[in-house]
């Protein structure tokens, strides 16, 4: 039983997402931003705890490794879609066209990594773009800013859309760095190949 625990919570952050968009599209729905951005927030916690716990009862498994990373860039992806298709979110931002450039950058560098590290398996390499401490960083600043984004009220005083959003162009920055890291370390196997 306790095997399957880290595949089930992978599964239900992927159930979340239909529910997510569902909420996010209901007209007047109540305490929308508050349901929303905790559904959220609780996905974010299920990729962490499922990783954990499938590397402390050393149960990690090859479909596991596969559908954990891709559970992760569709809640993320779907969040960040939800928010560039809000009028509403993009009246709010300093500067739109910023918002929705940073959306893209961040949602194509997933699809550049993903097709890298399909490459690398294929080649026997897969190691060689492994998760590091770059994106490690790039994912937890995108996870903070993505829910304060959806969340967008004022919180004890605090502007939650606007730090949200200069979070959002941090994880740009880390998000660009991280995927020159994983493309130079590529690029130095292929030449070693090649030599």
């Amino acid at each position: 039983m306790r095997s399957k625990i880290p595949n089930a919570l992978t599964w239900l952050r992927i159930a979340a997402i239909p529910v997510m968009v569902l909420i996010y599209f209901i007209p007047n729905l109540a305490n929308r931003e508050v349901i929303i951005t905790t559904l959220f927030v609780v996905a974010a916690i299920t990729d962490w705890l499922d990783g954990y716990l499938a590397r402390r009862w050393n149960i990690t498994s090859p479909f596991g490794a596969f559908l954990d990373p891709v559970a992760d860039k569709l809640i993320v992806s779907t969040a960040l879609v939800l928010l560039v298709s809000d009028v509403r979110v993009l009246e709010q931002a300093y500067l739109p066209i910023v918002f929705i450039i940073s959306v893209a950058i961040i949602i194509g560098r997933e699809i550049v990594i993903s097709a890298l590290r399909e490459l690398m398996a294929e080649m026997g390499k897969r190691g060689q773009v492994a998760v590091d401490k770059s994106g490690k960083i790039k994912t937890a600043v995108q996870l903070v800013a993505i829910s304060l984004l959806l969340y967008a009220k004022p919180l004890y005083g605090l502007p939650t859309f606007k730090i949200g959003e200069w979070l959002l162009y941090l994880a740009v920055a880390l998000t660009l760095w991280s995927m020159w890291v994983y493309l130079s370390s590529a690029v130095r196997s292929f030449n070693e190949d090649a030599s």
